[in-house]
């Protein structure tokens, strides 16, 4: 091997790193990004922004026995981004106007009851822009069907090409809203109903 290829490779390693690093950080450079890197999303917390999140989550058994309800307790997240106002007014469904304390919003309810499958990978996607098949084989599928899981965090996903905006994976499932609740613990044949109260303040 020549003397010269060694250090040629690794000038060429470090250029794809820092292009790549360049992509991602394309996307916040205005401050208000997508992205906080690769791997993690730019989540905000909603106190003193303009909305509002809320969840009940009913807990019921595979009877249909009523379990618990649980509400959120604590601000919630979102991306403080222009996607999210897209996502909010064209996934989200009908709106209604309401005051509270004086302060005029748009109101959306959204309910939505993840299958085993999305439980198990974490994944509650809103839309069907692009289509996520979760298929749950050998030992994982064993366990899933078995296992009892605790839930804290609850999640409305976005699923996107990214490529656009510099994302090296392109595709990407993102958090749009998330909130924390008292831990949850279900067994594989229990279903839980999220719903989602969001409020927008109108300016």
């Amino acid at each position: 091997m020549k003397w010269w290829v060694m250090p040629l490779l690794g000038a060429i390693f470090v250029a794809l790193i820092a292009g790549s690093v360049q992509s991602i950080s394309a996307d916040h450079e205005s401050g208000n990004g997508i992205f906080k890197n690769e791997h993690e999303v730019e989540l905000a917390d909603t106190k003193n922004t303009k909305y509002q999140v809320y969840l009940q989550a009913v807990l019921r058994n595979g009877d249909g026995h009523l379990i618990s309800i649980i509400e959120s307790t604590a601000n919630a997240g979102h991306i403080s981004h222009k996607l999210t106002d897209d996502i909010f007014d064209t996934l989200m469904g009908e709106k209604e106007i309401v005051i509270i304390d004086n302060i005029k919003y748009e109101k959306v309810r959204y309910t939505f009851s993840p299958t085993l499958e999305q439980r198990w990978m974490g994944m509650y996607q809103i839309s069907e822009e692009v289509k996520i098949n979760i298929e749950v084989e050998g030992d994982a599928l064993v366990q899933m069907n078995k296992k009892i899981k605790n839930y804290s965090v609850w999640k409305i996903h976005y699923c996107a090409d990214f490529t656009n905006i510099g994302h090296p994976d392109g595709l990407q499932c993102i958090p749009i809203f998330q909130v924390l609740v008292p831990t949850m613990t279900l067994e594989p044949t229990d279903v839980i109903t999220n719903h989602w109260t969001i409020l927008r303040e109108l300016n």
